[in-house]
């Protein structure tokens, strides 16, 4: 099984909508709020060189914003 990280913020509609998303699919997955963990914000930016939120890490690689098609495609051996 792939190991799935969501960097999210409370306030961010599109982070709600990603976690919604992979929760209707079944996916487990990792709910990291940025805004209250300093560390893992400084990580969500030196991998992907963004702050934006929502970003999901699927075994190393990191899409940015709610996706869906690219989601999916990474998803498919899940």
């Amino acid at each position: 099984m792939k190991k799935i990280r969501v960097y999210t913020t409370p306030t961010c509609p599109f982070c709600t909508m990603t976690k919604e998303f992979l929760k209707e699919k079944g996916i487990e997955f990792e709910d990291i709020d940025v805004s209250a963990n300093r560390e893992a914000a400084i990580e969500l930016f030196e991998k992907s060189g963004q702050m934006a939120v929502p970003q999901i890490e699927i075994n190393g690689k990191i899409i940015v914003g709610f996706d869906k098609e690219a989601i999916e495609k990474e998803l498919e051996d899940v």
